[in-house]
């Protein structure tokens, strides 16, 4: 829910007040991070681990919830935008309620759009770990949506492990990291905010942890149906 409210208030804030050049928000993903205290921190990653080893038990339920969260990061920005309406929070819940709802009976669908999604955030770490340009970091995420799109339309479940392993490593490594920052010694804040590779190779690793085990699980169990 974190990262889609900092998307939506990254395209909200979009040229305010970042520094010139700066086109992903670090300072503000590190600001939510260390906004969790302890139990939301383990919350985080016992949800993360969940999602990560078995997403693709219960993927319906996930492609839901992250269509919600998704619809109210969506309804806030496009309700803030509009002149004369100030409640976002109503924008919000619509935006919630219409794209959980709609991703019911597209599951298939919106499964993939989700698994395109996480091939662009995939893509675009890379391209902000090699320390590129910012300014064109929209490239090498749409390198990684084209390829996690069409995987995803033609292997219905690499498409569930590809989205459930993504949600999973990132709700393990924001967890993993606030705890890091609250109750230790180690230079977390300075590490992330400087070292560019830092946080993107933070979110690989349990992400292709989740890839093998997943692709694991699902070949050895015969009952699963998409």
């Amino acid at each position: 829910m974190d990262c889609l409210t900092i998307l939506a208030q990254a395209a909200e804030n979009a040229g305010s007040d970042a520094p010139e050049g700066q086109v992903i928000p670090i300072d503000l993903f590190w600001e939510h991070i260390t906004s969790l205290n302890q139990l939301e921190a383990f919350i985080f990653i016992s949800f993360g681990v969940v999602w990560l080893f078995y997403g693709w038990r219960v993927f319906k339920i996930l492609v839901v919830i992250s269509f919600a969260l998704l619809g109210l990061a969506l309804g806030t920005l496009v309700s803030g935008r509009i002149v004369g309406w100030n409640n976002q929070l109503v924008g919000g819940i619509v935006g919630m309620v219409l794209l959980a709802l709609l991703s019911i009976p597209l599951m298939r669908w919106a499964v993939s759009v989700l698994g395109a999604l996480a091939g662009a955030v995939f893509t675009a770490g890379i391209w902000y770990a090699c320390g590129l340009n910012e300014q064109y970091i929209w490239a090498g995420a749409l390198i990684g949506m084209v390829a996690g799109g069409m995987i995803s339309f033609i292997v219905f479940r690499v498409a569930v492990i590809l989205f459930s392993s993504m949600g999973g490593g990132a709700l393990i490594v924001t967890g993993i990291l606030a705890l890091l920052y609250r109750y230790t010694q180690l230079p977390v804040e300075h590490t992330v905010l400087q070292l560019k590779w830092v946080l993107p190779v933070t979110l690989m690793l349990p992400m292709l942890i989740g890839l093998i085990a997943q692709h694991k699980f699902v070949k050895a169990s015969k009952e699963w149906e998409i």
